[in-house]
């Protein structure tokens, strides 16, 4: 099902906005069941029930509403996400077929911020945007241009414009003023000055709204093809969606650590994924106790020393390395390695996947997966790609993790790799085989190597779109791909970065993650049988968090 989503935003208050959300709201009710949400409103809101009467989806004002605005002011990231998890648990609840977003009230506080904030949750919400902005006081000039700067802040953020409402305008001016903003190719529809700040103006504005402004003109204007943008709160919240979908259990082998189980009572408390916390039970609900968390009992928990599970495990591990001569004794002592445990619980089957890393360093993750999980067939090496959540779009950057100097057939099947990475989370990879070096520009033993490997990967991947050798801001930037590459398709668009050895991958995303601001998920391990990923020694909960949703959606 197709949701139609719109966000009415205005770069100021006391506009006439209340006057375009309750108008189209009856416009989309017309067609849709459509639901109310508002991101960030005041203890004092009272147009949230006006416009909870004239909706037609059921929900109350709890369901429609996200945050506090002094909550929002105190800390708007943070804010951001817990808005998209709200919308979307309004979404499920109505399953509305329409979403009517409305921003944020006028205050008495000035936050120069707050038209920038309306930008960037709408593109969280994936919403288009209808913009309301007031005539009053406002030459033609000065009017034409609040509405160009209101757009270019609307774009910025990602988002598209679909409609302009310009409110307070005279019906002897409303020709001039069409014909003033028609150059923005955007319908444009005018309203007078109406009182509407109670239950007493509704039906005045409804008129009114009506009068001037044809409800198949406001349905017509959404009517269009969106490419909505992936903020990193919106990939987010997608991850633990898609692991919703089809809940896959994970194993966390470092299950005495407080990120950890921190991590681990957001997951189940939302019952996202099964989880198997490996450690002493009471321990760890003792210890999830004294940290107010209420939901790890839904976990299974296993301890190292289960003969039950040891048994079988014993048995196995002897079997996976019996040419290393391992012998009982051994593989009791290897299991006594709590990520060596996790890891045989997902080759039993127990688990789907497993995440780890918290307090291990990335070789006690990967080594007992690569001994008796191994590779997938056909596949001779496993490499670490990193999802780069930006403003409004989610790149792959690989690898970043594990090779250090890959040969011309190690980077084409880095690329490979990176490729279904990037397609198992609704990225159309196109891939940049990177260098200091545009398609020849430069010469050198390290281009060569790249050259090779694009030749390589176009032999095994002939309809996969790739660049190389490329330099990155050739693949990055249309505008420098332009001049570095013309003509290229694929340069200047790339989303599928592949580094050319380890110190670069490393360096790279590093030093966009930290000088951007670019959420870094990851390093995703690929090309292994099951999947297992590693977490950063620093990691965040919300960190772990997105891991586990990860390998989680890996499993599926």
């Amino acid at each position: 099902m197709t949701v139609t989503r719109v966000y009415i935003a205005s770069p100021e208050g006391a506009n006439g906005r209340n006057v375009v959300a309750y108008g189209v709201l009856n416009a989309l009710t017309s067609k849709y069941k459509t639901m109310v949400f508002r991101p960030a409103v005041s203890n004092h809101d009272d147009f949230t029930p006006i416009l909870l009467a004239a909706s037609n989806a059921g929900l109350g004002v709890a369901l429609s509403t996200g945050l506090d605005i002094h909550k929002v002011r105190a800390d708007k990231e943070t804010a951001r996400g817990d808005i998209v998890g709200a919308f979307n648990d309004a979404m499920d609840v109505s399953r509305a077929d329409a979403a009517l977003i409305v921003g944020t009230d006028r205050s008495h506080v000035n936050d120069p911020t707050t038209y920038e904030f309306n930008a960037n949750v709408a593109a969280d919400l994936q919403a288009g945007v209808f913009l309301t902005i007031a005539t009053i006081d406002r030459w033609p000039h000065e009017l034409d241009e609040t509405v160009k700067l209101s757009i270019e802040g609307m774009e910025a953020a990602g988002n598209k414009v679909l409609g302009i409402f310009v409110t307070g305008c005279e019906s002897r001016h409303a020709f001039s003023v069409k014909e003033t903003l028609a150059k923005y190719g955007l319908p444009v529809w005018t309203l007078p000055q109406v009182q509407f700040t109670d239950e007493s103006g509704k039906d005045l504005a409804l008129e009114t709204f009506r009068k001037n402004v044809p409800t198949e003109e406001v349905l017509a204007a959404l009517d269009v093809d969106v490419t909505a943008p992936i903020t990193p709160y919106a990939f987010q919240f997608g991850l633990l969606g898609k692991a919703k979908s089809n809940k896959k259990t994970i194993v966390l082998p470092e299950g005495e650590e407080d990120r950890i189980i921190k991590a681990a009572d957001y997951l189940l408390e939302r019952e996202i994924v099964n989880l198997i916390i490996v450690g002493d039970k009471d321990a760890i609900l003792a210890r999830g106790e004294e940290l107010g968390l209420h939901y790890l009992n839904r976990a299974r928990f296993q301890a190292l020393n289960d003969e039950n599970v040891l048994v079988p495990m014993v048995a196995k591990l002897c079997e996976l390395r019996a040419k290393k001569g391992m012998t009982e004794e051994q593989a009791r002592q290897q299991l006594t390695d709590p990520s060596y445990f996790g890891t045989m619980l997902v080759v039993l089957g127990y688990a789907d996947g497993l995440v780890s890393g918290s307090v291990n360093s990335t070789a006690n993750t990967v080594r007992p997966a690569l001994q008796v999980i191994k590779t997938k067939p056909g596949q001779k090496l496993v490499s670490g790609a990193f999802l780069m959540c930006f403003k409004n779009h989610v790149a792959v950057f690989a690898d970043c993790a594990i090779n250090l100097n890959p040969d011309a057939e190690q980077l084409s099947e880095i690329a490979l790799q990176s490729a279904e990475t990037a397609r198992a989370f609704g990225i159309d990879p196109k891939v940049g085989m990177l260098s200091y070096s545009t398609l020849g520009s430069g010469k050198g033993p390290d281009v060569d190597v790249v050259e090779e490997a694009t030749r390589l990967l176009k032999e095994k991947a002939p309809d996969l779109p790739v660049v190389g050798s490329v330099q990155f801001d050739a693949a990055w930037s249309p505008t420098v791909a332009a001049t570095k590459a013309k003509g290229d398709p694929v340069a200047g668009h790339v989303n599928v970065f592949v580094f050319p050895d380890l110190c670069a991958g490393n360096i790279g995303y590093k030093a966009v993650q930290r000088s951007s601001g670019a959420l870094a998920i990851g390093p995703v391990l690929q090309g292994l049988n099951k999947p297992v990923n590693d977490l950063s020694r620093g990691a965040l909960v919300q960190d772990i968090i997105n891991t586990i949703a990860l390998t989680a959606i890996e499993a599926q």
